[in-house]
């Protein structure tokens, strides 16, 4: 008898343990489903968003520029799904949770032009996705040349803002601006300009953009 008294309530335990369990990993879920609904609501149109890249240049950039940031894109909602159109290879949009994801550490930062409010009607963002149509599928630009044959990242965000509302998001610089003196930036120079490279090229990196006063931080994760 003592035997099956003690089958039935160590049962009784696991029974319980489990439906512990679910319900934790319920909660669990229910929160973190709470917590990015709450993160979606806080996104706009337009909201520019920044991370770290895994790409072969990203160190390179971080060193040339000092900035933690390598990449970004411009945030849209289309078809009530959120999307960041980026300049990768090609140019394109990119689901928001995929972008987020091929980022390191999964971190990012959003940021949103001041008073984005007011001038980022609907009209100004319909001309911003049309301008940027114009870039759509284009090669991503390896050489940082300023010309629209071919486009990198920070260059696609900064000529979307700059061609549909006049302004200048982050200082343009030119090549010879950053600093090119660790080995490892030496290393991407050669391989991309051998002998001549384009020192008075002019450049604008994530790094300016993410600094710009006309921004402010929106959400941080």
């Amino acid at each position: 008898m003592s035997k099956i008294l003690l089958t039935i309530v160590g049962f009784g335990i696991l029974v319980s343990l489990s439906f512990c369990k679910g319900k934790s990993n319920q909660n669990t879920e229910s929160e973190s489903l709470r917590k990015t609904e709450s993160v979606t609501k806080q996104i706009m149109n337009g909201d520019i968003i920044f991370q770290t890249s895994l790409s072969s240049q990203s160190q390179a950039i971080q060193a040339a520029t000092g900035s933690k940031y390598s990449h970004m894109g411009i945030i849209y909602y289309l078809r009530g799904e959120l999307f960041v159109y980026e300049a990768t290879q090609p140019v394109r949009l990119t689901m928001i949770n995929k972008w987020i994801s091929s980022g390191k550490n999964g971190h990012y930062v959003i940021k949103r032009l001041r008073n984005a409010e007011e001038i980022l009607t609907k009209e100004v963002l319909v001309d911003m996705k049309s301008i940027g149509e114009k870039f759509k599928g284009k090669n991503y630009d390896l050489y940082f040349e300023w010309s629209d044959e071919r486009i990198y990242c920070s260059e696609l965000v900064w000529k979307i803002y700059n061609e549909a509302l006049g302004i200048e998001i982050g200082k343009l610089e030119k090549l010879s601006d950053f600093d090119l003196e660790s080995e490892m930036v030496k290393k991407k120079m050669t391989e991309r300009y051998g002998e001549n490279i384009p020192m008075n090229e002019k450049v604008i990196s994530p790094g300016q953009m993410f600094d710009s006063e006309l921004l402010v931080e929106v959400i941080s994760n």
